[in-house]
């Protein structure tokens, strides 16, 4: 279990448990500046990513001490986990409003409106934490009228979600000043701040999924559409055998790579079963 599982979930996954959903905690001034702040001022997000490619060039005594601060700070703040669309399906079956909005990322990314980004709410109409962002001046995405935030029955919803998987996104679940978890996004590497700052700056603001991808290598066919659609560069493909196989220290478990095997070779086991990744989040 990764650490907020202990922290917030009572040894359990943190992000089925109902009570991190809870408007109650939408109470708490600090949060609701905090999403103020977050979806107001986009800027900031670059500002980040920018201050991260620098921090990925300092000394290593620098890293050192500064990144765990940082790490630090940031899980308290926002968060995120992968997580397989089974578990998504299972947030799904608690929550009762989705609704899906732009994503900042893509906006500061690639200056265009994608909708990659699903608020969820154990409230009905949308809870409070919509009500907020409604409230912001976000014609920088959507118009002053916010019209860009659409209400979607959970069937919907998850129907979107399969086709991020075909598309290759990874999954991800977000606290907004911890427990208080209120976003699923879809993430890639090429235009996720997220994803980059884990990945490619070796800033982690999520954690590994619960799970880690086993290649069945009798049904493996070597096609490597798996390695086509992995953000991780977890899939390696050998000549000598004619398959792909999955490296259980880069996997991130996220299971996107089962949408593109034909051969339905590929399966997700809980990361405390594979002793090699049990302790890497």
């Amino acid at each position: 279990m990764c650490e907020f599982c202990h922290k917030h979930g009572e040894g359990k996954k943190w992000y089925l448990q109902a009570e991190n959903y809870s408007e109650d905690l939408m109470s708490d001034l600090k949060r609701r500046k905090m999403i103020t702040d977050f979806f107001a001022n986009p800027g900031e997000l670059r500002e980040l990513t920018d201050k991260l490619l620098g921090l990925s060039k300092a000394p290593g005594f620098v890293r050192s001490v500064l990144v765990p601060y940082m790490v630090g700070r940031q899980k308290k703040v926002h968060y995120g986990q992968v997580l397989p669309i089974e578990d998504v399906e299972e947030i799904f079956g608690f929550v009762t409003s989705v609704v899906r909005l732009p994503c900042l990322c893509r906006h500061i990314f690639l200056g265009t409106e994608q909708r990659f980004c699903y608020g969820v709410s154990m409230a009905p109409q949308e809870g409070e934490m919509l009500k907020i962002i409604r409230e912001i001046d976000m014609d920088y995405l959507t118009g002053p009228d916010t019209s860009g935030l659409e209400a979607l029955t959970k069937e919907e919803a998850l129907e979107s979600l399969r086709q991020h998987e075909q598309e290759g996104l990874c999954h991800t679940v977000w606290t907004f000043m911890a427990p208080f978890t209120g976003g699923i996004c879809n993430c890639d590497r090429s235009d996720c701040g997220a994803m980059q700052a884990t990945v490619t700056y070796g800033f982690p603001v999520m954690f590994r999924a619960e799970y880690v991808a086993e290649m069945d290598q009798e049904l493996c066919n070597g096609c490597r559409q798996c390695m086509r659609v992995c953000q991780f560069g977890a899939i390696g493909y050998s000549a000598a055998n004619k398959k792909v196989f999955i490296d259980p220290l880069r996997c991130y478990g996220c299971g996107i790579c089962r949408a593109s095997c034909t051969k339905d070779a590929i399966h997700l086991h809980d990361r405390a079963g594979v002793p090699v990744a049990a302790n890497l989040w």
